[in-house]
């Protein structure tokens, strides 16, 4: 198909911002944003149609779909944060709507058991022999709704699947399959029947997303659309736009996505400033570094650029660390909050030139 001859074509350089051109006048006659025009690729392409397509039942969210479109292509894996009846689940049910790929949803409740998530062995009388039962965990996307409604032991029945994407079973290993995303939701406000996450979950995932109410323009337009209800409720005019081996071609584009040695040291020193806080009672990990460095190159790809910027770091920064970053009790008290340690940060730490 022509569609995928063009998914085989490399992202074109952009040789108007090569290094060795060194005129003043040349750097300095270009905005920033004139310098950074390519020609639009196939990833361009397809995150188009891909927001086009989630666009027909979502009205908004388009950071939220930005940040689960960019986790996907990094194997990394997204919280999502809101109060309920904002669409969070109904956002993620559609974000894997577009891809073709399989899809399981699994509601946490506080008597789930590991064995409800990874799947259990079970006694074959004809043969004589234990077969394992593959649970909802084997699938591509998984949606769990209220993660933080399980307990920890259920909890710690994600921790080898999000990290090594293979589960233990009887001293069996059962790789899960590619791509292997979780999409997880939680409520802030509601704390009864529910389970702090833990610090070494929540390090897990690449993201978190706080998703804030509509806008007044935006409610209108639920409202407007929510006239008609049988159409409103109706999610099968969203088709899949993505297929795996197109994922697995964009994620090989995103991993030729040049970084300057400087910006990697940009990178590491935003994290290391972290851990230095006389804020913070606990920093950012090396696997947040790591993190950063992904989503901007592919923050990059997304944007039609084969190299990245200081401003992909930057905006990767936030739904990389707040999550993973605490507060000294002091601060806490003072009403001081992880973002605005961050937006700190961001400010002591020199930008590369």
């Amino acid at each position: 198909m022509e569609e995928n001859e063009k998914l085989q074509e490399p992202i074109q350089e952009n040789t108007e911002t090569s290094t060795e051109n060194t005129s003043t006048e040349t750097t300095t006659s270009l905005s920033p944003d004139a310098a950074f025009l390519t020609e639009e690729t196939p990833l361009m392409k397809k995150v188009e149609e891909l927001n086009a397509e989630i666009a027909k039942k979502l009205i908004g969210q388009e950071n939220l779909i930005e940040k689960l479109t960019i986790a996907l292509f990094c194997n990394g894996h997204t919280l999502i944060e809101g109060v309920p009846g904002i669409a969070k689940t109904l956002a993620a049910k559609l974000f894997t709507k577009v891809l073709d790929v399989n899809f399981s949803r699994i509601q946490f409740t506080p008597d789930l058991m590991p064995s409800d998530i990874i799947g259990t062995s079970i006694y074959n009388t004809k043969s004589g022999e234990f077969e394992f039962k593959k649970g909802p965990i084997f699938a591509n996307i998984i949606l769990i709704d209220e993660v933080n409604r399980a307990p920890a032991k259920t909890q710690s029945a994600l921790f080898e699947a999000m990290e090594e994407r293979q589960v233990s079973v009887d001293g069996v290993t059962y790789k899960l399959p590619e791509p292997f995303m979780v999409l997880a939701t939680q409520n802030p406000v509601e704390h009864e029947g529910t389970y702090k996450l833990p610090e070494a979950q929540l390090d897990r995932f690449l993201f978190k997303i706080d998703i804030e109410y509509p806008s007044l323009e935006e409610e209108i337009q639920i409202l407007t659309a929510a006239t008609t209800p049988l159409e409103f409720y109706n999610l099968d005019q969203v088709k899949p736009v993505l297929s795996p081996q197109e994922i697995e071609t964009f994620k090989k584009h995103i991993a030729a996505v040049k970084i300057e040695r400087n910006l990697l040291t940009y990178i590491a020193q935003l994290t290391e400033t972290t851990r230095g806080s006389n804020q913070l009672f606990l920093g950012a990990s090396p696997r947040a570094s790591i993190g950063i460095l992904m989503a901007a190159k592919a923050l990059a790809a997304i944007n039609g650029r084969d190299f990245v910027t200081p401003e992909d770091i930057k905006e990767s920064l936030r739904p990389i660390l707040k999550h993973r970053l605490i507060l000294t009790p002091e601060k806490e008290i003072e009403g001081i909050t992880v973002e605005q340690i961050i937006d700190e940060i961001i400010e002591q730490v020199e930008i590369p030139r």
